[in-house]
């Protein structure tokens, strides 16, 4: 699978990667727990992959991403050779204190429980949620402390994974971040993030797209999930979904792979990041990867009305 690089850091990484938050058993936001079998299984089969990224973070599923990944790190002796393993620091869960040093303790909880000393790619992990905005712009703040772990040699990439665009736009363009990350934010549904994407690009920050099917809904269908972004989804909410399954319908393609290849084709997107809770999840992915889409239908599915407001503005967050 082709690898694009990370601005000037070194690393590459292929246009697809796998993102384990369900990995971590999160039943509030997707509707399901995975249990340490499936997640570890899970885990073993992206090792085995052509991908050669995976992204967790230090507050999915309170600590259970990480822990599960870890224990196959562990038990394949190592990351495998020119895996990216992206991982978050993120605030304290109880408190919502986000400063300098809640930064340093969060990655190293990361380098514990992975059984790592190094961290390819490190994000700052929704800073909308800390108690805090100052705790991690000041000087000195957390911010500053991602910087310092990258001269130190703790981290290779470093990025910015979070959601609200008025909150991200202003961060990206006061610090030289390598990379970012957005998620339910360009899909067939919603391109709320384009100008986030073009201003990233301009720049030479590298974008990550994660959450291509808007929580699931197009992977999996409306027939079967009535949430969009984790969201409970009105019969009117759902009905773009229904006119994508339509299209996709009539040219015999799964809608799953219009919305990841949606993602995969834009310019800006090096990698798009794909959620899994279970091996078959990455046997799929890597087929609707590379499943044919005639131009008939990506003309039909251009015509379609999308959404530029923030998906998730109405959401009540729950981390579980």
């Amino acid at each position: 699978m082709q690898k694009r690089p990370i601005g000037k850091t070194g690393l590459a990484v292929t246009a697809i990667g796998f993102g384990a938050a369900p990995l971590g058993g999160m039943p509030d936001t997707y509707g399901h727990s995975v249990d340490e079998a499936t997640a570890r299984a899970t885990v073993r089969a992206i090792f085995d992959s052509p991908v050669n990224l995976i992204d967790t973070s230090r507050n999915y599923g309170a600590g259970r991403s990480e822990e599960r990944i870890g224990a196959v790190i562990r038990e394949r002796g190592g990351l495998p050779a020119g895996f990216v393993l992206s991982t978050k620091l993120d605030r304290d869960m109880d408190s919502g204190r986000f400063d300098a040093a809640r930064a340093r303790q969060s990655l190293e909880e990361s380098l514990t429980v992975l059984g790592l000393d190094h961290i390819p790619m490190l994000h700052l992990h929704d800073p909308e949620h800390a108690l805090d905005m100052s705790e991690i712009t000041r000087p000195g703040g957390a911010l500053d402390e991602l910087f310092r772990m990258k001269e130190q040699g703790l981290a290779t990439a470093v990025g910015l994974a979070m959601g609200r665009l008025d909150v991200m736009l202003p961060l990206l363009n006061d610090w030289p971040f390598d990379v970012i990350l957005s998620h339910n934010r360009f899909t067939l549904l919603n391109r709320s993030a384009a100008d986030l994407f073009n201003v990233a690009h301009a720049r030479g920050i590298t974008v990550l797209n994660a959450a291509p099917y808007a929580g699931g809904v197009l992977a999996k269908g409306s027939d079967k999930v009535t949430k969009i972004t984790y969201q409970d989804a009105s019969a009117a909410a759902l009905a773009p979904v229904r006119h994508v399954e339509t299209i996709c319908a009539e040219h015999g393609v799964a809608p799953g792979a219009a919305a990841l290849q949606f993602s995969m084709k834009d310019p800006r997107v090096a990698s798009t990041i794909v959620g899994v809770s279970k091996p078959e999840r990455v046997t799929q992915t890597l087929n609707w990867a590379a499943a044919p889409i005639s131009p008939q239908v990506w003309d039909a599915v251009g015509q379609l009305d999308f959404e530029t407001e923030d998906p998730e503005a109405h959401r009540v967050y729950r981390p579980g």
